[in-house]
């Protein structure tokens, strides 16, 4: 469930373009307003927005915005304002760049999107750098992970709910073997993990379970050192359990010496407008906080007023 709340009547684009703008002139910017207008306003109408303000005033709302906002509430702005498929692509264009063995966010967009929204993430991906997603991710990973990300980011998976529970008894024995042998980066696992349906995979775990004793995340922590079993098990978790993961990615955000905001911001972000609602759930009830608390207790300001706005978070 999506905690983005958009008003029952909402004013007419040009009205929000018009406000908007007034937001930006005179001394000092009006944060509150564009807090107001683009917090409260879903995908589709955003990119309205940004189309109807750069007709009437010939100027990109995205360039106007970077010029008056600063730091970590510019950033959740702007991030906000792009098309999700773009901005899957300005974050996996990041990934790439800075990618080190512990960034999960590349495994992250291609395991918790549907195969569409993967599929125009690559295509956003080629209008904004001209060139492919998979090329990038080839260039810049290595050994193993580049074994396992390429192929996911590459992948379309079929979304509906038919299961092949013999292919899945046959699979979680595979898996099973591969991992009793520390073959972790084995071709057969990359591949049921990178093109099977989630559907398919969730019962090919259940099976794996069933059979083996043990949950399979818990057969891949034979090195909790190990960077590519930690990107296995998220990998694992993104397919069948997102709000855990993301949960974990909150947590670890929120509740360490100093917040990383980088990761609070793209979470709120990217899950807004599709499950958040479920991700707070699952805060809650790991970390006995609500995830609104948790947020007010480690940022403040504008920035923590639009995450909140984000998060539903309903003054009283």
């Amino acid at each position: 469930m999506a905690t983005l709340t958009v008003p029952t009547t909402v004013p007419s684009v040009s009205e929000d373009c018009e406000q908007l703008r007034k937001a930006f002139s005179g001394w000092g910017t009006n944060e509150g307003l564009i807090i107001d207008i683009l917090g409260h306003r879903n995908a589709e109408q955003r990119n309205l927005i940004r189309k109807t303000y750069a007709e009437t005033y010939g100027e990109d709302l995205l360039k106007a915005l970077d010029k008056e906002l600063s730091n970590d509430f510019e950033r959740l702005v702007l991030l906000w304002a792009l098309d999700p498929a773009e901005r899957d692509a300005l974050l996996a264009n990041e990934a790439t760049k800075r990618w080190t063995s512990s960034n999960q966010v590349l495994m992250e967009i291609a395991c918790t999107r549907s195969a569409n929204q993967l599929l125009h993430a690559r295509q956003a991906y080629h209008a904004r750098y001209k060139k492919s997603l998979e090329e990038d991710v080839a260039h810049h990973t290595t050994g193993d992970f580049r074994k396992l990300l390429l192929p996911l980011v590459s992948s379309y998976r079929y979304e509906g709910e038919e299961v092949n529970m013999t292919l899945a008894k046959t699979e979680a024995k595979l898996l099973h073997e591969k991992i009793s042998d520390k073959a972790y980066s084995d071709d057969d696992v990359i591949r049921v993990l990178a093109t099977r349906s989630k559907a398919q995979i969730n019962a090919t775990l259940n099976h794996y379970k069933n059979e083996c004793g043990n949950d399979i995340n818990k057969d891949l922590k034979a090195d909790p050192k190990d960077e590519f079993l930690a990107l296995l098990r998220s990998t694992v978790k993104c397919l069948v359990y997102p709000e855990k993961y993301f949960e974990k990615v909150l947590r670890l955000a929120i509740n360490r010496r100093g917040t990383d905001e980088g990761a609070l911001t793209r979470v709120v972000c990217t899950r807004a407008e599709v499950d958040l609602k479920i991700i707070a759930d699952e805060y809650q009830r790991r970390n006995s906080v609500p995830l609104t608390r948790a947020i007010v207790k480690d940022t403040h300001g504008d920035y923590e007023k639009l995450l909140l706005v984000l998060a539903g978070h309903v003054e009283n």
